[in-house]
């Protein structure tokens, strides 16, 4: 069922536009908002699949709504209405994002398709969202059957349904960001993508921010609000990368918001309420980072409620094999190649290797087997291309 937002100061031209919607389709759930102020309040309350908006509005005019509505987290296609068309005016819409341009008195068949075929994007965009997440699922898969990573397995099975806080520890490598993401596919919690934070990748400055948001003219790049990490993943999963790099300052906040549930975002007084599951990796010994005085105790006994240690590639030596048939397969399919064989003796050689790098390593060797080597990698090629 489409839901549809009309923003129109006038009465008798939003009966029309609803008249008119409802003739096409019955099914149409249709919202009405006499201003822009009205129009923005049900955008960021509700999710719609199409807008019909008036330019011309006293206080708030089309153009500032449109603007207002880049910062929802979610996009919906924008038809912009207005009996002073001009077509410095209609650029400037499309320029802001405005799906499509309409002149009043609108005419009846321009109206429709206009409606038609901004649903049929939104339709696309929900499509082509849904069949991401399948290939990520699919993507996510654990290979392996030794008795640490089936272990692994097993804990997995027991907490995804729960929505119990979650400490992965590894080294570089181990797939850390795969366990995670298993445990968010085979959760309640599944429908929302899982919101992913490298801890380390951000810098200290900007990372409290990235996590709770700012308001507009909080600092001197804060041109606009805009909601951070914890918000968007509300009803969802976090998941906190490396989260021994996070500054002392970000650890408080992010103990507050597991503390509470609330959030407040930088140079706001507000907060806000949310409903998030944590997940959260290192590759550090946070026991020593706790003495050293660069990790919150607190924080640690908060996040570590089930703790699973991903086990090094030289700890399970017996799945090998079975992630070079798949890595192979995988990279010939990327690669567009036909897939190769891995002979026997390749496959021994490799399995006896040191793996510093773990599974990614692996997987890098494996590329670059495929790559250089003829039809069949054998033990030659992995002596000159190791």
């Amino acid at each position: 069922m489409a839901k549809i937002i009309i923003i129109e100061d006038e009465a008798s031209i939003r009966n029309v536009l609803k008249n008119i919607l409802t003739e096409e389709n019955k099914n149409y759930k249709i919202d009405e908002a006499k201003n822009g102020e009205e129009g923005i309040n049900l955008l960021f309350s509700k999710k719609y699949d199409l807008a019909l908006c008036d330019i011309k509005m006293p206080n708030m005019d089309g153009l500032d709504v449109l603007k207002k509505a880049n910062e929802l987290d979610y996009k919906v296609p924008f038809i912009m209405i207005s009996g002073h068309g001009d077509l410095e005016t209609a650029v400037d819409c499309i320029k802001h994002g405005a799906y499509d341009y309409i002149s009043k008195p609108p005419d009846l068949n321009r109206l429709l398709t206009a409606v038609r075929n901004g649903l049929n994007k939104s339709n696309l965009e929900t499509a082509n969202k849904i069949l991401q997440n399948k290939i990520k699922k699919q993507s996510y898969k654990m290979i392996g059957e030794s008795l640490t990573i089936n272990n692994v397995k097993e804990i997995i099975k027991k907490i995804a349904p729960t929505n119990t806080r979650v400490l992965i520890t590894g080294e570089n490598g181990t797939g850390k960001e795969l366990v995670a993401h298993s445990i968010h596919e085979n959760s309640t919690r599944n429908k929302i993508p899982m919101i992913e934070v490298n801890c380390a990748a951000i810098p200290s400055e900007l990372i409290e921010s990235e996590l709770f948001g700012h308001e507009k003219g909080s600092f001197t790049s804060a041109h606009k609000q805009k909601k951070g990490k914890f918000e968007i993943a509300d009803e969802g999963t976090i998941f906190l990368d490396e989260i021994g790099d996070m500054s002392l300052s970000a650890q408080a906040k992010v103990l507050r918001a597991l503390q509470e549930n609330k959030i407040t975002r930088v140079g706001g007084e507000k907060s806000i309420d949310i409903n998030v599951r944590v997940i959260a990796a290192t590759n550090k010994n946070l026991a020593n980072e706790i003495d050293e005085g660069r990790f919150r105790e607190d924080l640690y006994h908060r996040l570590s409620v089930i703790k699973i240690t991903v086990p090094p590639l030289r700890e399970r030596k017996d799945d090998i094999p079975l992630l070079i048939n798949y890595f192979t397969e995988l990279i010939c399919k990327e690669q567009g190649v036909h897939i190769k064989i891995v002979d026997k003796d390749a496959i021994s050689l490799l399995r006896e290797k040191k793996w510093s790098g773990n599974i990614r390593e692996l997987r890098n060797v494996i590329e670059r087997l495929i790559i250089l080597s003829s039809d069949k990698i054998t033990k030659k090629d992995v002596d000159l291309y190791f």
